[in-house]
Formats: structure tokens, sequence, C-alpha cells
């Protein structure tokens, strides 16, 4: 079971990572926020891109749900650390980490309108 120092811990073990106050949250950022824990310590978003989100999702639908509103379909999913193993949070660190390094993120690929 993965808890708030093993988020804080691991965030900050990849090269660039910062922790920094987001309104009640602390962000972890590189070039980009990619992950925020919540007070509490319960949770933390992760930036996702929307398949590795719905692909987190299925898998394990107890531990990953998109945030509410227009911020899940962005990407954006809320972990319970109380049913992460380290080992899988580490894998969903990685995953926000490397969208967080982006400068600009990839637009959606959509299909065009006649």
């Amino acid at each position: 079971m993965a808890d708030a120092a093993d988020v804080r811990r691991l965030a900050l073990g990849f090269k660039g990572t910062s922790a920094e106050p987001h309104m009640d949250r602390t962000a972890f950022r590189v070039v980009r926020t990619y992950a925020t824990l919540a007070p509490d310590g319960l949770t933390a978003n992760l930036k996702l891109t929307p398949d590795e989100q719905s692909f987190k999702c299925l898998l394990a639908p107890d531990a990953f749900s998109p945030v509410s509103g227009g911020w899940g379909k962005q990407g954006w999913t809320t972990a319970r650390l109380d049913m992460l193993t380290e080992g899988e949070l580490v894998a969903a660190l990685l995953l926000a980490w490397r969208t967080g390094r982006l400068k600009k993120l990839p637009k959606a690929t959509r299909p065009r309108q006649a």
C-alpha cells in the first residue's frame, strides 16, 4: 500500500521535479505540473494522456478514476494511494512525469468533419 510519503519521495526522485504549493495541494512539476497530492494524503491526481487514463481505469478501477469535469477529459486521473503498491505508483508517476516534461502537449487526434 502506497502513501503520501511515497508520492513525495518517488516524484522528487524524477529528474527535474520540484514540489510547490498549488491551492490546497502539493504540486509536483518538471516543465509542467504532472501530479498533485491531496492535503489528506489519501489521493494523488496524475496528468496522463487520455489513452493512458482509460487503460489505468480499465485495469484498476478501484485505484484509478478520471477527475470529474473537464480536467478528467484532459487526462487528469485520481489515484487512491491505499489501493496501489509502490511499483504501481512508480509506473503511474512515470507516465505522468513523461507528460509533464513536454513543453507543449500534443493535440488529441480527432476525425475531420466534412
